[in-house]
């Protein structure tokens, strides 16, 4: 594990990624932490964001607590799915049962359960909405940040 505080400069140049997620205050001391591969951001020792895919996304217990409020799409996936979405498999068509509109591709979406509509974790869409809908098979949206996995274990 890597643990350094950002620079006054490389806060700076942060901000234009993250503003739209976190507001950094200038008093705050900002920290990227590098565990398995992930980089996650500490803001006051708090983790609140992590780099997928060359962009930061919102950690899934601070939006399933609500603490980020974010505007993300939903996809409900079907009972069978849950416990492979749990695990970090990708999206698969056949086992989503409801798609909101509005979705395009490379869009973070939040894939949530369609008996209780918890989260269940937090994606990026490799397709639009109407492309998703019109898939009979394959993966429609990549899995980043699931409820229970290494990140999830790490930021507790």
């Amino acid at each position: 594990m890597g643990r350094r505080t950002l620079s006054k400069r490389e806060i700076k140049e942060l901000i234009p990624s993250i503003s739209s997620l976190i507001t950094v205050f200038p008093k705050q001391k900002l920290e990227i932490v590098t565990e398995d591969k992930s980089e996650i951001i500490f803001v006051d020792d708090v983790a609140l964001l992590f780099k997928f895919r060359e962009r930061w996304l919102p950690l899934l217990r601070l939006i399933i607590s609500r603490e980020i409020p974010v505007p993300y799409k939903k996809v409900t996936v079907d009972m069978g799915a849950v416990k492979f979405v749990a695990n970090g498999a990708d999206i698969m068509r056949p086992g989503i049962t409801q798609i909101e509109d509005g979705i395009a591709s490379g869009d973070p979406v939040l894939i949530v359960d369609e008996t209780h509509g918890k989260t269940l974790a937090l994606g990026v869409a490799m397709f639009s909405s109407e492309e998703m809908r019109a898939a009979k098979s394959g993966k429609v949206i990549k899995n980043a940040h699931a409820a229970g996995d290494a990140l999830w274990e790490f930021t507790k």
